[in-house]
């Protein structure tokens, strides 16, 4: 492809057809739904969802490849041409769908910018994203592991997520220095949390520093009342963040002060 390939914007185009047709595959949209993407690049993936019944949105910051996405004819189809991030989702849903997926490979450097706004900004039914692999295994990543960490509960607490497949860096152009994963992230938020501003900041304040213990990083709270959970599940103060599951981190948000 005659392209000059922004690095700033992580442009890698998928040029796999049969990973563009395994991602496809694992959106089961029909006519009630909508289908979101994001960064459509060369339009490879577009060009296969397309053929689904669903209407599809797809949002591209880069306006040099309005020419190439312009082939892709479809009375189903809207290309805009803002950057995601600084978009209002619901500008753009004119009309009730039963269910919205999102979809999109995504750069390393807003990943996390993106679920965000997707989660606070729209009701996903399910997301299906191509990220680093790294990444990947963080957001998946359990208890006792070096990966996990507050945006592993984060996503967890929101979404059961799943390994669709594994992505080589030579499945694109230009070729990144690393490998990526699909996933797929399904909409199934927990329930029980009484506050969840409460609980995010307890998450993110118990990693604040990964290699000291909940009684360090949690010293601003009620330490007798999370003693007194912890101590239910057969911890202290003295275990780390990374030692916590997700249920135990709601209970605890639950009895906080």
């Amino acid at each position: 492809m005659n392209f000059d390939f922004k690095k700033s914007l992580g442009q890698n185009f998928l040029r796999d057809n049969n990973i563009i047709k395994k991602i496809s595959d694992t959106i089961d949209s029909n006519k009630d739904d909508l289908i979101i993407e994001i960064g459509p690049g060369a339009g490879a993936l577009t060009k296969e969802l397309v053929k689904k019944e669903s209407d599809i949105i797809c949002f591209e910051i880069d306006e040099r490849l309005k020419s190439v996405l312009s082939e892709i004819k479809s009375d189903k189809l809207s290309i805009v041409f803002k950057d995601f991030l600084k978009i209002n989702i619901s500008d753009y849903i004119n009309k009730e769908y039963k269910r919205i997926f999102f979809v999109g490979n995504l750069p390393y450097y807003i990943t996390t910018a993106i679920i965000n706004k997707i989660v606070f900004e729209s009701n996903p039914y399910e997301i299906i994203i191509m990220i680093q692999k790294e990444v990947a295994e963080r957001f998946m990543a359990k208890p006792n592991s070096k990966e996990y960490g507050s945006l592993s509960v984060f996503l967890q607490y929101n979404f059961d997520i799943e390994k669709i497949s594994l992505v080589s860096k030579n499945c694109f152009i230009p070729v990144p220095k690393v490998d990526s994963m699909v996933i797929k992230l399904k909409n199934n938020k927990k329930t029980g949390i009484k506050n969840e501003e409460k609980f995010y900041k307890l998450v993110k304040d118990a990693f604040k520093q990964k290699r000291k213990n909940l009684r360090n990083n949690l010293k601003n709270y009620n330490l007798d009342n999370i003693e007194k959970i912890l101590n239910s599940f057969n911890k202290d103060l003295t275990y780390r963040a990374e030692e916590i599951t997700l249920d135990e981190f709601m209970e605890i948000s639950n009895h906080i002060d």
